[in-house]
C-alpha cells in the first residue's frame, strides 16, 4: 500500500467521525503506520498537523448548521467535538474572522479547508479519459478557440491574503461574494439563451494587496452596458479541465480546488506551459448535473 492511501484512510475516517472523540493513535491503526510515522506523513500529505485538520474539518461541516437559528450555538459546539461554546467561538474566530453569533447574524459565503483526496496527487491520466473519485468526474483535453468569447458581468476586488484558489485556507469567500452580486443583476443584462457564465481573476486596476474578479454571462459580441463590467476569452489554444460533482455547494467549494490542482500536476506532466489565468466556465442550463470547466491557455512562447 502507498503512504497515501495510508494517510487517506485516516482522511476519511476523521470525515465519518468527525463529531466524536478521535484519539491520535486510532487514526494511526487506521493508518496502520506507527504514531511517529502517521503524524508525520500526515502533516506531509495534508498540509496540516492533524489536531488542527480534525479542527477545520469540524468548523467547515459546523458553518450550514449554524445558519438555522433553531439550532443553539452551543449545541453545534457540541456536536462537532468542541469542548464548550467558548473553545468553539475561539476556533471559529480565529479561522474566519468573526464569531458564530456574528456569522449567524450575517451569513457570508466561507472559504472552508476541504477535505483532501489524495489519490489525485498520485494518479495521471490520459487525454479524454474520465477520472472517477471521491463523489468527481474529471476528464482533460486540449481545446482550440477559433473566434473570442464574449461576457459581461460584474467586479470586485479579492483580498490576496484571504483568497488562494487550492482549499486550503479559510476566511471570507470574496469570489462566492461576486457572484451572489452578479445573481442579484443579471436578468438585466441580454445574453445568449443557453449561454455560459465565466468566473476569472485578473490585475485590473486592484489596488495592492488585492487583485480583480469577474463574474459574468456569455454574449454575442463585445457589447458595454452602464455599470457592468466585459470579459473575453481569447482566439488560441487550451487545455480544459471538465468535472462533476455531485451537487452544485460540491462542485464550487471542494471539486473545483481538487480539479484544479489536479490540472496543474497534469500540464506539468505533459509539458504544457499555460497562462495564469484560469478561467471558470459554468453551465447554468444543465440542470441535471453540477458540471463546469477550468480553461487554461497554453503559452505559445514561453
Amino acid at each position: 500500500m502507498h503512504a497515501w492511501e495510508s494517510i487517506q484512510k485516516a482522511v476519511d475516517y476523521i470525515e465519518d467521525n468527525v463529531g466524536d472523540e478521535i484519539p491520535l493513535d486510532k487514526l494511526a491503526e487506521v493508518a496502520n503506520l506507527s504514531y511517529f510515522y502517521f503524524h508525520r506523513l500526515f502533516t506531509r500529505l495534508v498540509k496540516k498537523p492533524v489536531q488542527e485538520y480534525i479542527k477545520l474539518r469540524r468548523l467547515a461541516r459546523s458553518v450550514e448548521i449554524l445558519k438555522n437559528k433553531e439550532n443553539r450555538i452551543m449545541d453545534v459546539a457540541l456536536n462537532y467535538g468542541f469542548s464548550s461554546h467558548g473553545v468553539f467561538t475561539r476556533a471559529f474566530k480565529d479561522a474566519y474572522g468573526f464569531s458564530p453569533a456574528e456569522y449567524r447574524d450575517n451569513p457570508v459565503l466561507l472559504h472552508n479547508f476541504n477535505k483532501p483526496d489524495l489519490l489525485l496527487g498520485y494518479v495521471m491520466i490520459d487525454e479524454g479519459v474520465p477520472l472517477i473519485s471521491d463523489g468527481m468526474v474529471l476528464e482533460m483535453n486540449r481545446r482550440a478557440l477559433d473566434e473570442p468569447l464574449h461576457f459581461i458581468g460584474v467586479s470586485d476586488y479579492v483580498r490576496l491574503d484571504w483568497y488562494r484558489p487550492d482549499g486550503k485556507v479559510t476566511g471570507v469567500d470574496d469570489p462566492g461574494m461576486t457572484w451572489g452580486r452578479f445573481h442579484k443583476v443579471k436578468h438585466n443584462i441580454q445574453g445568449i439563451p443557453g449561454g455560459r457564465e465565466l468566473g476569472i481573476g485578473y490585475g485590473g486596476d486592484a489596488p495592492e494587496g488585492h487583485f480583480s474578479y469577474f463574474a459574468g454571462k456569455e454574449a454575442a459580441a463585445e457589447i458595454e452596458l452602464d455599470g457592468f463590467h466585459t470579459m473575453k476569452l481569447n482566439i488560441g489554444a487550451y487545455v480544459v479541465c471538465g468535472f462533476e460533482a455531485e451537487t452544485f455547494d460540491d462542485l464550487v467549494t471542494n471539486a473545483i480546488y481538487k480539479a484544479g490542482g489536479f490540472a496543474n500536476s497534469w500540464m506539468k506532466k505533459h509539458n504544457i506551459i499555460c497562462h495564469h489565468s484560469m478561467p471558470e466556465l459554468y453551465f447554468p442550463d444543465k440542470t441535471d448535473m453540477a458540471y463546469m470547466e477550468l480553461w487554461y491557455p497554453i503559452n505559445e512562447n514561453p
